[in-house]
């Protein structure tokens, strides 16, 4: 299908626009054919888009090397698929619940194995693990891509309902909201210091209950 990296055409939605339906036709118009030539190579519509961000995750591990120690790997991995799947945010919601089965896949899986292997993990407790991290990677770059999504209009109307929301609380009935209001930021900030802080956290967790 499409080279790596996925050039412009390829992708199925402009980033920061709003979120679009992936029908088969929009892909094969982006690529520049018609639904009835995709549909000779894949099946249905969700074995097409598991194509698709397994070509991501192929972009992804272009050019990667491992360096440092497992948890260093585990992390380098996390933050190239995050911004992988951040210049094609509509993907990331595929990637999350199908997965996918090319070599893409095997690949991030592959490095995701080595590095844990690399700890003092116990082999029989290594695919656990990997489970539990990529559990939890996914589910954090696939709710990162849907606020990626939003155009500007609609992520400045969601703050305007977030300051509403937090500085106009009632001070009786929500009294620990009004306490820590000009505190709290809205989920759109920062999200890449605390996509790694979450991360890290769960990673010490695994180091705690090494032998």
């Amino acid at each position: 299908m499409c080279p790596s990296p996925l050039p412009a055409k390829c992708r199925v939605g402009p980033r920061g626009s709003k979120r679009v339906a992936l029908s088969v036709r929009k892909l094969a118009a982006a690529l520049g054919t018609d639904s009835s030539s995709l549909y000779r190579h894949f099946r249905n519509k969700t074995e097409l888009l598991r194509a698709v961000a397994d070509r991501i995750l192929l972009t992804a591990m272009d050019g990667y090397h491992p360096e440092g120690d497992w948890k260093q790997r585990v992390t380098a991995l996390a933050l190239r698929l995050r911004e992988a799947f951040g210049e094609q945010p509509q993907l990331a919601g595929v990637w999350g619940r199908f997965g996918s089965g090319g070599t893409g896949s095997r690949l991030v899986m592959e490095e995701l194995l080595q590095a844990l292997r690399t700890s003092d993990l116990p082999d029989e407790e290594v695919p656990a693990r990997y489970h539990r991290i990529v559990i939890l990677v996914a589910a954090l770059i696939a709710s990162e891509a849907e606020i990626g999504t939003l155009t500007p209009k609609e992520y400045e109307q969601g703050m305007e309902q977030f300051r509403v929301a937090v500085l106009g609380a009632d001070p009786e009935r929500f009294p620990a909201l009004s306490h820590f209001a000009r505190d709290i930021r809205p989920l759109g900030v920062d999200r890449r210091a605390a996509f790694e802080e979450i991360l890290a956290a769960q990673l010490a967790h695994i180091e705690a209950q090494m032998p």
